[in-house]
């Protein structure tokens, strides 16, 4: 995920669960950014065709 060792980790006074949690939400937007880079470029290619 590119974050630096003991990122999560490290924390004190933070259990596993909240480290999964932590992690598993600081994903979200990396998920976002790619759907759009797969998604944008085909929708964006049948506009200009329907607009043709």
């Amino acid at each position: 995920m590119d974050l630096p060792g003991g990122w999560v980790t490290d924390v004190p006074d933070l259990t596993r669960n909240h480290q999964l949690h932590a992690l598993g939400n600081g994903v979200l937007p990396a998920q976002a950014i790619a759907a759009l880079h797969t998604l944008l470029p085909d929708h964006l290619a049948t506009d200009v065709k329907d607009a043709a």
